[in-house]
């Protein structure tokens, strides 16, 4: 019906356990959690809802709670930061393999780090590339993606780059999503704190401590840009996701 990446069911108005209750629903299925549209999500309930400016929204998910928070500027949101489950690191794939199945030489994963699965409540194959050339050169295929994903619970691909179309912005992402039903999403806040607790854990900047700008959806015309901010004590990894929301449609169910 709705036909967006994802589409959230809010089911009540009033708090459960501190929180909001929340199902998203993409085109193919429902999932336990997405990123950008729990910024949505809880900018619409602080507007429409709570209608005042509130430090924090929680908002219940299936993966548990996740709470976000909100940076005003002249009683507006200006920024909205949501803090993600801890990350979890699971299968990694060979490079070749993954070049493969991307339509890319092997030569183009940067291979000083893993082609790996990582989650914070929904699953993604982490990739590194070498040049902003080799991110936009991506051609997945989708039946071998799939296959080679077989036996992992992850079946969505996140590709990077350190180089980027605009000066001021750290990586630049892709995410392919078709086993969703979205064969590329112009902005994954799942997906992106997936790729700030890999950032974290393997040093990729050099440091545990990440605080980047990623721009994402530039391929497909649906430019975006996301904040991230994670650290590794190395005993836990924290996650943060970034944003500002911006109204763009409203209207009504029959």
């Amino acid at each position: 019906e709705m036909n967006y990446s994802e589409s959230t069911f809010l089911l009540s108005e009033e708090k459960r356990n501190g929180g909001y209750d929340v199902r998203i629903f993409t085109p193919g299925e429902e999932i336990p959690f997405a990123g950008h549209p729990t910024l949505g999500t809880a900018w619409l309930i602080q507007q429409e809802i709570i209608q005042q400016p509130v430090p924090r929204v929680v908002l219940n998910y299936q993966v548990g709670q996740i709470p976000v928070d909100f940076i005003y500027k002249n009683g507006q949101p200006e920024e909205l930061w949501m803090q993600q489950l801890e990350p979890q690191f699971g299968t990694t794939f060979p490079a070749a393999a993954v070049a493969e199945v991307l339509g890319l030489p092997a030569d183009q994963i940067d291979q000083r780090f893993p082609c790996q699965e990582v989650s914070t409540g929904l699953p993604f194959v982490i990739v590194p590339l070498k040049s902003l050339a080799a991110v936009r050169a991506c051609r997945p295929h989708t039946s071998a993606l799939l296959e080679l994903l077989a036996n992992s619970e992850a079946k969505n691909m996140l590709v990077f780059a350190p180089e980027t179309y605009r000066q001021e912005n750290h990586l630049n992402v892709r995410v392919f999503t078709d086993y969703l039903g979205i064969p590329e999403d112009p902005a994954t806040g799942s997906a992106n704190g997936c790729l700030a607790g890999y950032l974290a854990k393997h040093r990729y900047f050099g440091s545990p401590q990440v605080n980047v700008r990623v721009e994402q959806g530039y391929e497909i015309n649906r430019e975006s840009l996301l904040l991230l901010r994670a650290g590794d004590t190395g005993q836990k990894i924290s996650i943060q996701v970034g944003g500002r929301v911006v109204l763009v449609a409203k209207g009504e169910l029959l």
